[in-house]
């Protein structure tokens, strides 16, 4: 199963484009990601677009917050965290992957990295994402669409983040950020592509596992009593 939980979104017509592509090129499930001034609108066509697909691909939605306020990304995260089955916040801020990492709410940190000469992670951030369970999110296309000297630094910054996986061993999630039919690549390609950039089979899959068990958790979220506890219905 081929999962990629940030596809840029846009209009129903471009979704619909967009999700056949994925589909013809082997995707078993893609999100697409709006961030939050876009998000509420966005959801008027979301069934209509599930229902155009449901036998190709499934399909579903990321809101993907964009702020440096860590106030203002915990109070959008409490206000959207029942209507989306993924939540991310998009890092390079060093505040802004701590508070990330540190709020089980959140479901995903995104590019760490972003517009960072480290990687935006170290061994204390490690440790907060494998106790509140936020997975890391690499984007093919900040290789694909840099050059040079840039595009060197983003691989490197992936090769530590893969170091501190091994470690840690916390969640880690491979998406396309795809925003055209350009970008989006067959699920062939995308692996040889994180294959080459030192990650192995069985890793990749587990990426992929992960970013699966990311969209079942929140299928039930709102059973979630505490960390660890959860309402079942009873059977009886």
């Amino acid at each position: 199963m081929f999962f990629d939980l940030n596809i840029q979104g846009g209009s129903l017509e471009n979704n619909v484009i967009l999700a056949k592509q994925a589909a013809q090129y082997g995707w078993s499930h893609i999100n697409f990601s709006y961030n939050q001034n876009d998000f509420s609108d966005a959801l008027k066509f979301k069934n209509e677009l599930k229902d155009m697909f449901d036998d190709e691909i499934s399909i579903d939605y990321t809101l993907e917050i964009k702020s440096t306020n860590i106030n203002e990304i915990r109070k959008i995260t409490n206000k959207f965290r029942n209507k989306t089955s993924c939540i991310a916040v998009v890092g390079g801020d060093l505040k802004v992957n701590r508070a990330t990492l540190e709020n089980i709410k959140i479901d995903v940190l995104s590019r760490p990295y972003l517009r960072r000469f480290d990687s935006g992670l170290n061994h204390v951030l490690s440790r907060e994402a494998v106790d509140n369970n936020v997975a890391i999110e690499l984007c093919f296309k900040d290789v694909l669409k840099s050059y040079l000297s840039h595009r060197s630094k983003v691989i490197s910054n992936f090769k530590d983040i893969y170091t501190l996986y091994r470690k840690f061993g916390f969640p880690l999630i491979l998406s396309s950020r795809a925003e055209s039919v350009f970008d989006i690549k067959t699920t062939h390609d995308f692996v040889a592509f994180f294959k080459q950039t030192g990650l192995t089979d069985s890793e990749i899959v587990d990426s992929f596992t992960a970013a699966s068990n990311i969209l079942d958790f929140n299928k039930n979220r709102h059973n979630l009593i505490l960390k660890g506890v959860r309402r079942i219905e009873d059977g009886s």
